[in-house]
C-alpha cells in the first residue's frame, strides 16, 4: 500500500472548532501541522519555527520565485505562505500534513496538488455558529457581523471540497475521528494504490 501521508486541508467559518479539532489530530503523532512563512513580525510569546517562520519580504519573494509555497496570500499588508518543500518532506515521511486555510488557499493547493483531501468544517447550523461567537465575549459587534458575513461567501465554494465534516457542541472528539477515517479510506482508495496488481504479484 502507499505508504505516504496525505496533505489535508481543513477549512471552516470562525466558530467551527477548527483550532481544536486540528488539536486532537496532532495529539494523535500521525498528523503535522504546517508552520506557515509570514512577512510579519513576531508578536509577543511567538517563536519562530514554532508559531511561523518569520522571514522578511526579499526572503518570501525569493521563495516564490523559487515555486516553493503549496499556497500564499496577503493578509493586511503581510504575506503568508505554506512551504512546498516541507510538506513534501512531511508525507514521505508517512505523516499527514495539516493545513488551517481559507477557501482561496485550499484552491491554490488543489491545483498544485490534485490528491490534497479538502475538509470543510462546519457547526451544525449557522445559527450554532452565531451562538458561539457571541459567546466568547471577545470581539466586537462589528467583528462578529463580518465573521458572520464571511461565512456567506465562504460556503459558496463548498462545491470545492471533498468532504463536509459536521463539529457539533460537546461531540469535537467525534469530528475528529470523522476526519481520522476520511483519512484511512483516502489511503486504500485505489486512486492512491495504482501499482497494486504488479506489487501484488511480486515475488
Amino acid at each position: 500500500m502507499n505508504k505516504n501521508g496525505l496533505i489535508l486541508v481543513v477549512s471552516g467559518p470562525a466558530g467551527s472548532g477548527k483550532g481544536t479539532v486540528n488539536r486532537i489530530l496532532r495529539d494523535t503523532g500521525d498528523y503535522v501541522y504546517s508552520v506557515s512563512r509570514t512577512t510579519r513580525a513576531p508578536r509577543p510569546g511567538e517563536t519562530d519555527g514554532n508559531d511561523y517562520l518569520f522571514v522578511t519580504r526579499e526572503q518570501f519573494f525569493e521563495y516564490l520565485e523559487q515555486g516553493d509555497f503549496l499556497e500564499y496570500n496577503e493578509y493586511c499588508g503581510n504575506f503568508y505562505g505554506t512551504p512546498l518543500s516541507t510538506s513534501e518532506q512531511i508525507i514521505a515521511q508517512g505523516k499527514n500534513i495539516i493545513l488551517e486555510i481559507d477557501v482561496n488557499g485550499a484552491r491554490q493547493v488543489k491545483e498544485k496538488k490534485p490528491d490534497a483531501v479538502l475538509i470543510m468544517l462546519l457547526p451544525p447550523h449557522f445559527s450554532d455558529q452565531e451562538q458561539r461567537l457571541r459567546g466568547r465575549a471577545t470581539e466586537t459587534e462589528e467583528k462578529i457581523l463580518s465573521r458572520l458575513e464571511q461565512t456567506h461567501e465562504e460556503l459558496h465554494h463548498l462545491d470545492m471540497y471533498d468532504y463536509i465534516v459536521i463539529n457539533r457542541d460537546g461531540e469535537t472528539q467525534q469530528a475528529a475521528e470523522d476526519i481520522m477515517a476520511i483519512v484511512r479510506a483516502e489511503k486504500l482508495a485505489q486512486k492512491r494504490n495504482p501499482d497494486m496488481e504488479a506489487k501484488y504479484f511480486e515475488n
